[in-house]
């Protein structure tokens, strides 16, 4: 049986899941078209109880689809997928659809071979769009939606799922902006309003739904000539539905409702999102219009699960594995990069106030929190507009404020451009802090931090520094929010912090022995050699003749690279480890060692093309091209993640395929200083 037949109650290893018959019975979506209204309130108590169970194994995203079973359900009896496309926003919420076009086993759900956490085509024709990255689903759409025009298919539908959060970001508006200037497009918007990305939408768009989802004029109104004329039997009812054709001269009076249809868009709402009838009737009177329409449903995130609904935090919008009857974790979180991360930047907060941390959304998850509770005015969420926070933190900047920019890796990409022309081309003091730098495995392709190294080489005047531990990581960062007059990037990984590695010595040529950057910098004694420390893990001397072999183990990778060292040790071999805190640009001792090294190994946790094993490679040329009296060029092996979108996997799944564990390293290593060896032998025998 494949995974998208498996029975919604079949659980692994004779885990009893729950009994959900009317779920089973669902194969596709034109099979809810025979249900009643009472079956779907009881589908949907199904598929709630069938989600708490599966999440509550694998981890995921479980808040958001548990807001969004009646809306769902709606959609797809609403419209005919795929002939209609529909198009969710990031694919937080997308399980329920899952369920409801033959995916039915969740045992894997974000697992190697199983169910990826947000849509795939490779799963189902019912899937479009896989990119995760928030406020894309109206230009999708947008796109879809004109094609569908210029191509005569008059009968094709497209509909654009969005969180209230999502509609804060930039594109989003980009998009609002075209799809009001045409006419001839069957696209329908639903905004998906429970108030909330992670924690509450900020910002005047946040305010302008508040006042339409609130609005007690309005609702009043409604549920009290709804409550009247549905007791007066046939005529009342009859009443009732005319009632609709008034509703929005109706709304115009009570409801703020105008801001969107200046916007030149048809806006109905609002709708209550856990009433199937309303939703449908809504959905309905949508797909019926030609031009485009907003339909704004209110939901609630994680509906129907007491401990997901007494969060505050974020009502479960992405869980590990967790005790489904209590909403605990089976495994407590170790202490972690990013409470580190929290703890640092409100003390250095606290002794300068010209700091003011700024993220996209993204408060809690980045570690931002703790500063919130503290100095609510020296944190600032921006909403989902990534690009507005780094040219936003350049204005800061100018105007005499340190600023601190907390961001997932992944994010960071789309505001390549302001970071660039805003803030570097402006020598502004900014400070940019990557969570979840590197492979992050099961949150999918679009989630991995794998690019931001790659791209930030290229940036003239910044600075990024690559920590391995709790020590590494504080000492950065305090090194950082030091720099007025260029960018700064401090980025580690997601989860916990790795036993600390000590130095044996640090790296002469740049820093001296005693202790430059060791000490918190002070503003009026940086020093370029603060950026120049190298740090050495591993040090086995061998004689003369042996090919000397330097292992650079780049932030999160250091760890693995003193394994690969202590394994080419016992071998013995003349291997070096190091870790260079900074790695943007290469520190000057670090070129010159890998310039009189043999064989260069470079391991690091990013996109390996254009990485910081490629910069270095160029830095000793360069070197080599200035010191003419250097000896032959070393060997490089760079190991990181390949050019490709990554599936769906653990972390220590990936890091075995590309190669990056120690024992990989240490075979590569083994390899070149072999053929190095083998060459010097040819070279004496007179051989070519």
């Amino acid at each position: 049986m494949s995974r998208e037949t498996v029975p919604a109650g079949a659980g692994e290893a004779g885990v009893a899941l729950p009994h959900t018959p009317l779920l089973n019975s669902i194969a596709r979506p034109t099979d809810l078209d025979r249900l009643t209204s009472e079956d779907l309130v009881t589908l949907a108590g199904e598929i709630r109880r069938y989600l708490v169970a599966t999440v509550a194994r694998t981890g995921g995203h479980l808040g958001p689809n548990l807001g969004v079973v009646e809306l769902t359900l709606a959609l797809h009896r609403t419209f005919r997928s795929p002939r209609d496309t529909i198009v969710f926003d990031t694919g937080h919420q997308a399980y329920v659809h899952k369920l409801l076009t033959g995916r039915q086993d969740f045992t894997h759900l974000r697992e190697r071979d199983g169910l990826s956490g947000y849509p795939a085509r490779s799963e189902s024709v019912h899937d479009v769009v896989e990119n995760s990255h928030a406020s894309t689903s109206l230009s999708w759409a947008d796109g879809i939606a004109r094609a569908n025009h210029l191509q005569g298919h008059e009968d094709c539908h497209v509909v654009a799922v969005i969180g209230d959060g999502a509609l804060t970001g930039g594109m989003a508006w980009e998009a609002l902006d075209n799809i009001a200037d045409s006419s001839d497009k069957h696209l329908v918007v639903v905004v998906n309003d429970n108030g909330r990305s992670y924690a509450p939408t900020i910002g005047g768009l946040a305010h302008h739904l508040d006042a339409l989802r609130t609005n007690p004029g309005y609702e009043r109104m409604l549920a009290g000539v709804k409550r009247t004329l549905l007791t007066q039997g046939a005529p009342g009812r009859a009443a009732f539905d005319a009632l609709h054709g008034l509703k929005r001269g109706l709304k115009d009076v009570l409801v703020p409702s105008a801001f969107f249809e200046d916007l030149g868009i048809k806006y109905t709402g609002p709708v209550d999102g856990h009433d199937e009838t309303a939703l449908e009737f809504a959905l309905t009177r949508a797909r019926e219009y030609a031009d485009p329409v907003i339909v704004h449903v209110i939901t609630e995130k994680g509906r129907g699960y007491t401990p997901a609904e007494e969060d505050v935090v974020d009502r479960f919008h992405a869980v590990g594995r967790i005790h489904p009857e209590t909403g605990l974790p089976i495994v407590p979180s170790r202490f972690g990069w990013t409470s580190v991360f929290a703890e640092e930047i409100l003390e250095l907060a606290r002794a300068d106030e010209r700091i003011v941390a700024v993220t996209a959304a993204m408060q809690q998850p980045v570690g931002l929190q703790p500063m919130a509770d503290a100095l609510p005015d020296r944190v600032i969420d921006v909403g989902i507009a990534e690009q507005h926070a780094l040219t936003f933190s350049a204005g800061l900047a100018f105007a005499g404020m340190h600023p601190v920019v907390a961001l997932y890796a992944t994010f960071l990409n789309r505001a390549f451009d302001q970071v660039l022309m805003d803030v570097a081309l402006h020598r502004a003091g900014v400070t940019i802090v990557l969570d979840r730098a590197g492979i992050t495995g099961t949150d999918g392709a679009s989630h991995n931090g794998m690019w931001d190294m790659a791209l930030l080489t290229h940036v003239p005047g910044l600075r990024l520094a690559a920590p391995r531990d709790e020590a590494t990581l504080r000492e950065s960062l305090r090194l950082a929010v030091s720099i007025d007059d260029a960018p700064a990037v401090v980025r580690y990984p997601k989860g916990a912090l790795p036993e600390p590695l000590t130095a044996v010595r640090r790296l002469s040529g740049g820093p001296d022995e005693s202790g430059c950057g060791e000490e918190p910098v002070q503003k009026e004694a940086l020093s370029p050699c603060a950026f120049d420390v190298v740090d050495v893990l591993l040090e086995s001397l061998r004689p003369t003749g042996t090919a000397r072999i330097l292992l650079v183990g780049v932030g999160a990778m250091a760890p693995e690279a003193y394994e690969a060292g202590r394994i080419l040790q016992k071998e013995d071999r003349a291997v070096t480890v190091v870790h260079p805190h900074w790695v943007i640009p290469a520190p000057a001792p670090l070129v010159a060692a890998a310039a009189n090294a043999d064989v260069v190994v470079v391991v690091e946790d990013g996109l390996v093309d254009g990485g910081i094993g490629s910069q270095l490679r160029d830095a000793v040329e360069g070197y080599r091209a200035a010191h003419t009296g250097a000896g032959g060029s070393p060997v490089f092996r760079r190991i990181g993640i390949p050019r490709q979108f990554i599936d769906t996997a653990t972390r220590a799944q990936l890091m075995e395929d590309f190669g990056m564990r120690a024992a990989d390293i240490a075979e590569a290593a083994r390899i070149a200083a072999d053929g190095v060896a083998g060459a010097r032998t040819n070279q004496d025998l007179g051989t070519e």
